[in-house]
């Protein structure tokens, strides 16, 4: 009989999306669209000088215009690259804030935003519904498939000095308009490619695991599953290739859809730590923990794991429904080896000893944690860890 389902469903989202082979061109018509003449540009310095920043550098260089420079944005932000921004914004009189790069650079334009209007300070905020009114008008323009920053209401921080990572969460964080334009990733190198498209297939499974799923979220989660399942390995391999990394950035949006309807579970909150305390990009430590979770993960809803399995190609006619959920564990690692992520927590420097107060600190994580399909303790967490630490 199936679950009787919660008593309503709420969806919000974005206002906009261009999803398509040269939709960045579109960005100076939704500027103009928006009636603004001022714009904060947010991104990281690397891009800032490569062929697709400076691409829409020019764009505002040849129009009516103006652009601010923002290119402060480090992996893994702080919250204080936030309160700069929004001071610099106030100082220009921006009317929009523009994110252009991954994750990380997006989670701050956002966070920009609301700090103008608002007041205070990024930390002020973290949590879920501290934000009380709207922000600056955004546009977001991913150069990565993976973070889905550009379709929630999300903004993580890395509190270095506390050991912990936050979020702002939000409704009045979902970008006004997102752009997604493939093209951007063409030159996103392999290894980039590969933790970020994990990062996106992380978002996907455990958004359709969610216990917060609904009728809604769950095709948009299990479209996910499939374009990204049978297309990361060509985007990685074959990175010049255009199908691929469409149906890669289709991929990636969908399951930032997902999770921002229904949420992520325990991966999530087990990858938090290894980026509070040892500074582990955030798409690479999803990565690696993911087979280990869903193992943990896979007897608390074997029909959902089921139907991942043959989303992923994993086609079993003869077996039972628990041995075809079992098969996730094994699809998703071995596609984790072809991509060249690392197999345990010990091959990437991560000391044993640390279990510990990494299982603690997941515990903390507490929406994740509650919306994941099998119940965790910290003792049990401390299992999966040692599980990934070991290889087994």
């Amino acid at each position: 009989m199936e679950k009787a389902m919660k008593e309503w469903v709420t969806v919000e989202g974005v206002k906009k999306t261009l999803f398509g082979i040269g939709a960045v061109e579109g960005l100076m018509g939704e500027c103009e669209a928006l009636r603004v003449s001022r714009v904060l540009l947010v991104m990281d310095k690397d891009l800032s000088r490569m062929e697709t920043g400076l691409r829409v550098q020019e764009m505002f260089e040849r129009g009516p215009i103006r652009a601010v420079p923002y290119f402060e944005v480090t992996p893994e932000p702080s919250p204080s690259l936030a309160d700069s921004g929004a001071g610099l914004a106030k100082k220009e009189e921006v009317h929009c804030v523009i994110g252009v790069g991954g994750g990380s650079t997006m989670d701050v334009a956002k966070a920009v935003a609301v700090l103008v209007t608002n007041g205070g300070k990024a930390e002020d905020y973290l949590g879920l519904g501290r934000v009380k009114g709207p922000g600056l008008p955004t546009i977001m323009v991913p150069t990565t498939a993976g973070t889905g920053s550009e379709a929630t209401f999300t903004s993580v921080f890395t509190m270095r000095e506390r050991r912990a990572k936050g979020g702002i969460n939000s409704p009045f964080l979902y970008p006004h308009t997102a752009i997604l334009d493939p093209e951007l990733t063409l030159d996103l190198p392999p290894e980039t490619t590969a933790y970020t498209g994990m990062d996106a297939l992380t978002h996907a499974m455990e958004s359709l695991t969610s216990l917060q799923a609904h009728f809604m979220s769950e095709p948009l989660s299990m479209r996910a599953i499939e374009l990204i399942a049978r297309n990361l390995r060509g985007a990685v391999f074959q990175g010049r290739n255009l199908h691929y990394r469409n149906r890669m950035m289709q991929g990636s949006y969908l399951a930032g859809l997902g999770l921002a309807m229904a949420g992520v579970g325990a991966v999530h909150a087990l990858a938090y730590p290894l980026g509070a305390l040892f500074d582990i990009p955030h798409g690479l430590a999803n990565a690696v923990l993911l087979p280990y979770v869903l193992e943990y993960n896979y007897p608390g809803d074997t029909a959902k794991f089921a139907r991942i399995a043959a989303a992923m190609g994993q086609e079993d006619p003869g077996s039972s429904e628990r041995d075809m959920a079992g098969l996730v564990v094994r699809a998703t690692a071995q596609l984790g080896r072809d991509i060249g992520i690392p197999l345990t927590l010990e091959e990437m420097q991560i000391p044993e000893a640390s279990i510990p107060e990494m299982a603690r600190a997941a515990m903390e994580v507490a929406r994740p944690m509650m919306n994941n399909p099998r119940p965790m303790t910290a003792a049990t967490a401390e299992q999966v860890y040692r599980r990934a630490f070991e290889g087994r």
